[in-house]
């Protein structure tokens, strides 16, 4: 076996930079016509107010910006604008932590306990966490009336304490049911920070966002800045009610990462080409761990799951504080769609025409009857 030194990795790097760069070239002369005029309804018609990238076979074929980054400046948005990806950060998170399960430095089936003695709700698993399976509170709901400084953001080890403290009733107990909640993924993010001894920014930064070429994301939390550092606003439905940020935008895994259409388009690209996890990792990421819904719709460990004909699709939505987003991966077809919102007005509910331009499912639970078949919009 030859060693790769120093001057290997650098070249290495510049090759995938290389590569990166060559992939986010893109002329909107070549723009995909139908896929255009769908946007430009969607904009004109339902509201939309954002970003929106669709790439095929690792290639652009449509991006575009429409509206506001801040309404109240009148702050247009850019290609290169960053969102608070809402909980499509968990899709990250469960990325970080299947990393430290092939690395020997977690396992799946090792409970919270272990690296929290003291936590309250015994025999919850890695595995539960990532799959919302856990059963525990949600900590959006129980700290309202809990942390005494509202001007001040809460971080992933203060949420721990409180827990651990006010002991909140459980919703079930570990692996009943699935039960879609913020916990788990700010749990799993506090103990990515207690095996690395990093914080959860910083481990991120360095085995996430830079092996995959996303130099534009980043995780900020409100415990670190009194205004987190960003440009785009998010809107309550309509332009006039920005959402300010409070003390729970502290926590971080959940949510909390922010990032761009392009840059996720490149983790799509870094996860296809084996550059995070190995592949039997992510068949085991992509696999639903709970009953489906009509056959089709489930959840993994940190990604939503739907199967149709021969479609296999991963996808997450996010909705957060003025923000509302969809990523979504037909890995059969090699499509990617991202599209990012900071006007959380419903619009992206009505997406079933870009599906059908690009001839894959419709990714809506509301679209199939109780056989599992489309009924429409």
């Amino acid at each position: 076996m030859v060693a790769c030194g120093p001057g290997r990795k650098e070249k290495i790097v510049k090759e995938r930079q290389r590569t990166d760069s060559l992939r986010l070239i893109y002329d909107p002369a070549n723009a995909d016509k139908r896929i255009d005029a769908f946007m430009q309804r969607l904009h004109s018609h339902s509201g939309f107010n954002g970003n929106v990238l669709v790439a095929k076979k690792g290639k652009i074929i449509y991006e575009n910006c429409f509206g506001w980054a801040d309404y109240l400046h009148r702050d247009s948005l850019k290609i290169d604008s960053r969102f608070e990806l809402a909980s499509i950060s968990k899709t990250m998170t469960g990325i970080g932590i299947l990393m430290l399960v092939e690395k020997g430095k977690l396992k799946l089936d090792q409970t919270v306990n272990d690296f929290y003695p003291d936590f309250p709700y015994p025999g919850i698993t890695i595995k539960q966490l990532l799959s919302h399976r856990s059963g525990l509170p949600n900590y959006v709901y129980f700290t309202d009336d809990l942390w005494p400084d509202k001007k001040k953001g809460m971080s992933n080890q203060d949420v721990m304490k409180l827990l651990i403290e006010k002991k909140p009733a459980a919703y079930s107990k570990p692996d009943a049911r699935f039960f879609y909640n913020n916990s788990n993924f700010m749990v799993l993010a506090a103990i990515i920070e207690k095996v690395t001894g990093e914080t959860y920014t910083a481990y991120m930064k360095e085995n996430v966002f830079n092996p995959a070429g996303m130099n534009h994301t980043v995780v900020y939390s409100k415990a670190d800045y009194e205004k987190i550092p960003v440009d785009v606003v998010g809107h309550d439905r309509v332009f006039r009610r920005s959402v300010v940020q409070d003390f729970h935008d502290g926590p971080v895994g959940d949510k909390g990462t922010y990032s761009t259409v392009e840059d996720l388009f490149l983790l799509n690209e870094a996860l296809n080409e084996g550059r995070l996890l190995k592949k039997e990792t992510l068949d085991s990421a992509y696999k639903g761990r709970s009953k489906p819904i009509k056959d089709l719709f489930n959840y993994g460990y940190g990604w939503r799951t739907f199967t149709k004909d021969s479609h296999q699709v991963v996808y997450h939505t996010g909705w957060w504080h003025g923000f509302r987003h969809i990523y979504v991966r037909d890995l059969s077809a090699d499509i990617t769609i991202v599209l990012l919102s900071n006007l959380t007005n419903g619009s992206l509910t009505h997406l079933d025409e870009l599906y059908q331009i690009l001839g894959i499912p419709v990714i809506r639970q509301g679209a199939y009857g109780s056989d599992g078949d489309y009924v429409g919009e």
